[in-house]
C-alpha cells in the first residue's frame, strides 16, 4: 500500500527534515497551524507528540511541554477531532504520531489505530513498545490501518536487533545520536558517534535513516545529514516556541534558520 512516509524518501534522498512538536503546545488549538506552517516552511515529515505524564525518553524541555498540553485539555480524543481534515490542507507531507505505550493501550490499540489513519497519520512511534509485543500482538493491526511503525536504534543495539527492526518496519530507522534522552548535548564522542554512525551504514539495511537526539539547529542538522537520508528535531522548536505570541509564525522561522 501507498504511503506518504515512503513517497516522501522517494522524493528526496537527502537532507530530509522530520520536525517533531507537541500537540497543545503553547496553546491547545496551535496543534493545526503548527502542521500547516512547519509544512509551509519546508519541513519533510512532521511528528506530533501525544502528550503523556512520563515520557520517558524525552528531557526535560519535551516534559514541560506535554504538562502544559495536558493543563491545556490535550489528549488522544482531542487530538484525532483537531486533526480531522488535515490532509485538505497539507496532502503530502508525512505525519507521525509519537507516544507512549500506556495512553494507547488506555485507548485501545485497534482503536487507537483506527483513529490516527482516519485523521491522516502516516506512522507511528512508541519508544516503550517491545519489539516482540509488536510482533505478536500489534504488527496485523498496524498493517490493517496502513501505519508505518517506527522503532528506535542506538549505539547499544546489538546487530541482530537492527537487522530485525528493519524487516519489521517499512518507513525510516530512528538513529538515537548517543545515551540519554532527547535535546540533551551531545555526550558521546565525536569519534565515537562517527563509528556508530558507519557502522549503521555499512549493514546496508533496506530502510532509510533519520538521525535524532542532540540535533537543534542548522550546523547539527547538516552533520548528521552526513551520516544519514535525514534528522529529526524536536526540543529546540519547543524552546522556540516557549512564549511567544505567533506560534505558526516562530515555527516557520525556525525552521527556516535549520534549512537556510
Amino acid at each position: 500500500m501507498n504511503n506518504r512516509i515512503k513517497d516522501a524518501f522517494a522524493k528526496k534522498q537527502k537532507n530530509l527534515l522530520n520536525i517533531y512538536f507537541t500537540a497543545g503546545y503553547p496553546r491547545l488549538h496551535d496543534t493545526v497551524p503548527l502542521i500547516k506552517a512547519l509544512s509551509e516552511a519546508g519541513a519533510d515529515l512532521i511528528e506530533i507528540g501525544m502528550p503523556f505524564s512520563d515520557p520517558l525518553a524525552d528531557g526535560p524541555v519535551i516534559q514541560a511541554s506535554s504538562t502544559v498540553a495536558l493543563a491545556n485539555g490535550m489528549n488522544l480524543r482531542v487530538l484525532f477531532e483537531q486533526l480531522q481534515g488535515i490532509r485538505e490542507s497539507v496532502p503530502e507531507t508525512p505525519i507521525l504520531l509519537m507516544g507512549y505505550l500506556n495512553p494507547v493501550m488506555q485507548f485501545g490499540v485497534d482503536n487507537f489505530c483506527r483513529e490516527a489513519a482516519a485523521a491522516g497519520a502516516d506512522g507511528i512511534i512508541l519508544p516503550d513498545l517491545p519489539l516482540d509485543d509488536y510482533v505478536a500482538e500489534y504488527q496485523d493491526i498496524f498493517r490493517r490501518h496502513n501505519l508505518r511503525p517506527v522503532f528506535l536504534i542506538t549505539p547499544q543495539t546489538a546487530p541482530e536487533r537492527i537487522r530485525r527492526i528493519d524487516e519489521l518496519t517499512d518507513s525510516f530507522l530512528y538513529l538515537v545520536s548517543g545515551p540519554g534522552t532527547t535535546g540533551g548535548a551531545n555526550t558521546q564522542a565525536e569519534g565515537v558517534q562517527e563509528a556508530y554512525f558507519q557502522r549503521i551504514e555499512a549493514m546496508n539495511l533496506r530502510n532509510p535513516r533519520l538521525i535524532g537526539f542532540g540535533i537543534g539547529d542548522k550546523a547539527s542538522f547538516q552533520n548528521a545529514c552526513q551520516y544519514a537520508e535525514g534528522a529529526i528535531i524536536g526540543s529546540a522548536l519547543i524552546r522556540a516556541l516557549d512564549g511567544v505570541d505567533d506560534a505558526p509564525a516562530a515555527a516557520k522561522r525556525f525552521v527556516s534558520s535549520v534549512l537556510a
